[in-house]
Formats: C-alpha cells, sequence, structure tokens
C-alpha cells in the first residue's frame, strides 16, 4: 500500500479531531445564546449579558483604510495571487484590525462599548481586485506607499492582488454578547444614570465576547449547521482515517 495513503490519513484523523473539538466549543457557544436572555440596556445587570442596540460613536471614529468611510471598527487583509510551478493560490500578505470604544444605543438608554478581545463578525464594505490593465484606486495606492508594498512587479506590470475591508460603521444594528463591567472612563461619582458606570467588554475569566451585525436567529442557525458539521463530519473523517491507517498496518 502506498506509504502517502498513511500519511494522508494521520493528517485526516487529525483535522477531524480538531473539527470535532470544535464542534463541541461551537455547541457550547449556542448553548450560552440560547439560555442567556436579551436585555435592556437601561436594566443591565454586571455579568455575562445579550444587547442589541445601533452604534453610536463615542469619542472618536476610524477611518477604513480602503473604503475611507467613518467606522468603529475595521479588518482588513491584501492578497497576492501566486504561481508555483503548475500550482497557484491566493497568498495573504497583509492584514491588520482597528477598533475604537462606541455606544451601543437602544430604545431605553445607552453602553459604552469596548470591542478589543472579542471576536467580530463584520460585513464586508469594499472589496477591490487588481491585475494586468487595473490599477488599485487611489485611496488602496496610498495605503500600499504608506505599508511599503508594491502593486506592481519587476517589469512595471500590475500584480493580482486582492483588497477586502470589513467594518462597523456608526449607525448599523449590533448583537452583543459580553461581560458588562465597570465604566473606566467615567468616575463613580459622576455617573447620572447607574448605566452610565457600566462598560461592555471582555471578561477576565470568561473568553465569551462576541459582536455581530447579524441578529441572533441568523447568528444561531450558522453555529447550528457549524455544529453538526463540526461534530458529526469530524467524527466521520476521524474514525475513516483510523480505519485507512488500520487497514495500512494489517488490523483491521
Amino acid at each position: 500500500m502506498d506509504p502517502r495513503l498513511f500519511v494522508y490519513s494521520g493528517i485526516g484523523l487529525i483535522a477531524g479531531i480538531v473539527l470535532f473539538i470544535k464542534g463541541f466549543l461551537w455547541l457550547r457557544q449556542k448553548r450560552i445564546i440560547e439560555n442567556i436572555p436579551t436585555s435592556k440596556i437601561r436594566s443591565l445587570a454586571m455579568g455575562l449579558v445579550e444587547i442589541h442596540g445601533d452604534v453610536v460613536p463615542f469619542k472618536e471614529v476610524l477611518t477604513g483604510p480602503f473604503s475611507k468611510k467613518e467606522c468603529v471598527y475595521y479588518y482588513y487583509t491584501i492578497k497576492e495571487y501566486r504561481r508555483s510551478g503548475k500550482n497557484s493560490k491566493w497568498v495573504t500578505i497583509k492584514y491588520g484590525e482597528q477598533s475604537t470604544p462606541f455606544l451601543l444605543k437602544d430604545n431605553t438608554a445607552s453602553v459604552l462599548v469596548d470591542p478589543t478581545g472579542a471576536k467580530v463578525d463584520a460585513p464586508i464594505t469594499t472589496q477591490y481586485e487588481s491585475g494586468a490593465m487595473r490599477d488599485p484606486p487611489t485611496a488602496i495606492r496610498n495605503f500600499l506607499t504608506q505599508q511599503n508594498l508594491a502593486f506592481e512587479s519587476f517589469f512595471g506590470i500590475n500584480k493580482k492582488m486582492q483588497f477586502s475591508e470589513y467594518s462597523i460603521i456608526p449607525s448599523t444594528t449590533l448583537y452583543i454578547l459580553g461581560t458588562a463591567g465597570d465604566n473606566p472612563h467615567m468616575e463613580e461619582t459622576t455617573a447620572i444614570k447607574g448605566v452610565e458606570d457600566v462598560m461592555i467588554q471582555r471578561g477576565n475569566n470568561d473568553k465569551t465576547y462576541f459582536i455581530s451585525t447579524k441578529n441572533e436567529h441568523q447568528i444561531l442557525c450558522t453555529l447550528r449547521w457549524k455544529v453538526i458539521g463540526g461534530i458529526g463530519g469530524g467524527f466521520i473523517v476521524a474514525m475513516g482515517s483510523l480505519i485507512v491507517m488500520l487497514i495500512y498496518f494489517g488490523l483491521f
């Protein structure tokens, strides 16, 4: 039997186990979302909370590197299409993320949110692909210059590149699952309303911090399929790979 089959089976076994474990992590996240009721901001209690509301700038806003739109969070990637022999693939050559505290407002009040450490699910706001006879827009060219990156090859021909920006702009409706804790930007004696001394953040002992532009139903639907694919698919891949390995050693 081809030794490469044993190697591929070993890789499949590891991948299956990892996917199986991730399935249970997704299941845990799904159950947390299902078990925590949505809170109105005016009546927030300290601890893990689930809230919905619209984004309002706090003290400052950011500017998306490609879109040049005002936002409170952005994540970008720059990919280059590379060939090696008969193979070709997209390679990420640069990525970055930046966020700033913002307010989330519902029909009762607003609360400060520090997105640091959160898993952010933001929509794509700008995507552009450059190539032969197609230059990147001015904003992207300026950004590449600042980052000392070239969009042209040694011969002056445009490289095939892809620029993507994901961001959260003001007025966007968000779903947030995070920890309501003390607001370090507000002195205890100056808070007029109790919620003014609260900030949504990542908890010290809890890694559950999720920000999304999707609603709760959409998030749960996505997690449901991830759980099925992770636990079920991971089990099938791992067991299939293990059987192949046992056959290879003549034990099955």
